[in-house]
């Protein structure tokens, strides 16, 4: 199995997020060799590593889910500025 220092990293740039999230929509759960697949996709990504980053995934939607993580967004049309005329 190659060591982390040969293969991927930790950091994941935002081409590798956007062609893991296609790669999760094409290879559903039920995919064989789902995280292989996913990892070729991906490149430069062990299995391991997008499996892991999926186990995160699910981590974060399940925090922001629960309602612990407020919405970035102003509700109220109070705090917006008014046009004037």
């Amino acid at each position: 199995m190659a060591s982390m220092s040969s293969r991927g990293s930790n950091a994941w740039t935002p081409m590798q997020n956007k062609a893991f999230e296609k790669a999760l929509a094409v290879y559903d759960q039920d995919t064989p060799e789902r995280w292989l697949n996913v990892a070729k996709v991906v490149g430069e990504k062990t299995e391991e590593e997008v499996k892991r980053h999926y186990q995160l995934l699910l981590h974060d939607v399940k925090h922001i889910e629960s309602g612990n993580v407020p919405f970035p967004y102003r509700n109220s049309s109070d705090d917006l500025p008014r046009k004037r005329g």
